[in-house]
């Protein structure tokens, strides 16, 4: 278990686990989720983290097929600027490895949004804290779980 999975259990959140075998190769994380486990890219999330101007670690729930306007991050945040966060603090901030980082069970909260088109699918697939490792629920589910903003933060 990761502590993604067991926030859901404790909460009693409804969501199903999918697994697969990772490749140590794979350039994309996401994409080798959508792919191994026979998805639509579009319903798969990735987590990514930020800064802003003010040291402020945000968290950006975006589609694995797009990247992650940091332009409209700051916006919705109400920041001036923000950049993608060093990979270390990431890690260190959310207690989750590169290319597992899940928005649930971190281990410190921090403000996250959610690309807004997340919300017309009936479920999404977001990281569930280890590389391999996907969960499938949804969108208001995860914004619920982490109080999460629903924003157009994401470009294709």
């Amino acid at each position: 278990m990761t502590p993604a999975l067991d926030l859901l259990k404790k909460v009693r959140v409804e969501h199903r686990i999918h697994s697969y075998e990772h490749d140590p190769k794979s350039a994309s994380y996401g994409l080798e989720a959508a792919e191994k486990l026979g998805l639509d890219p579009a319903r798969v999330f990735k987590t990514l983290l930020a800064s802003s101007e003010k040291g402020e670690f945000l968290v950006a729930v975006v589609p694995v097929v797009g990247s992650l306007d940091l332009k409209a991050l700051a916006h919705a945040a109400g920041a001036k600027k923000v950049e993608m966060a060093d990979p270390a603090a990431a890690q260190r901030s959310t207690g989750y490895l590169l290319g597992g980082i899940s928005p649930l069970g971190q281990k410190k909260r921090l403000r996250t949004f959610i690309d807004v088109t997340a919300q017309p699918f009936e479920t999404i697939f977001v990281s569930a804290g280890r590389r391999g490792l996907e969960v499938e629920l949804t969108a208001s589910a995860l914004a619920e779980n982490t109080q999460a903003i629903f924003a157009p933060i994401g470009r294709i």
